[in-house]
């Protein structure tokens, strides 16, 4: 079965830390492009950042640039986001998104993806 699984959402405090983690299954991380999108409640997914299959490359959003950070074991077959600095406008459900079809460098809107994760809450307040 191809799946992709999020987990580490969590209650953080502003400025604070989190990594999530999107495991595959079905098809291994390393051979293609996977997405991280979030969404707040009556709005509709964002995504801001990517990892491609060529050469790692990495794409962010503007307003994400610096602050997040996308990577990827092969060895564990999970993509992994690190972010830092949250602020309670980062609060929402975050996804990962697997893209079939190549596309480089890679695209942080939605009709390009394929599969979706179930996502994971993520909540940043004092």
């Amino acid at each position: 079965q191809l799946q992709l699984v999020e987990s580490g959402g969590a209650l953080v405090q502003p400025g604070g830390s989190l990594r999530l983690s999107c495991a595959a299954s079905g098809f291994r991380v390393s051979d293609y492009t996977i997405a991280w999108f979030r969404q707040v409640p009556g709005k509709e997914r964002e995504g801001f950042g990517c990892i491609s299959n060529v050469e790692d490359r990495t794409e962010y959003a503007d307003s994400m640039r610096g602050r997040f950070t996308i990577s990827r074991d092969s060895a564990k077959n999970t993509v992994y986001l690190r972010m830092r600095a949250l602020e309670p406008e980062d609060t929402g459900v975050y996804y990962c998104a697997l893209a079939l079809s190549t596309h480089y460098p890679c695209a942080l809107t939605s009709p390009f993806y394929d599969a979706w994760g179930q996502g994971t809450q993520v909540t940043v307040s004092s």
